[in-house]
């Protein structure tokens, strides 16, 4: 299979492209426990209302 490639011009544009803009802001890595914590907090308070809930209207 054919496999092209940019000519050098072609590719100073695609690299100064990726340099700017979105591509060149620094993030804070990725945390894993901060974000399944979050998820279980929301969680728990949500089981916590609906149970309220649930007692509140006599089902429970």
């Amino acid at each position: 299979m054919h496999n092209p490639q940019l000519t050098p011009e072609d590719q100073a544009r695609v690299d100064a492209v990726t340099r700017r803009g979105v591509n060149s802001v620094e993030r804070k890595p990725f945390r894993l426990w901060t974000l399944l914590g979050v998820i279980l907090l929301v969680l728990t308070m949500l089981s916590g209302v609906s149970f309220m809930i649930a007692r509140i209207q006599g089902v429970v």
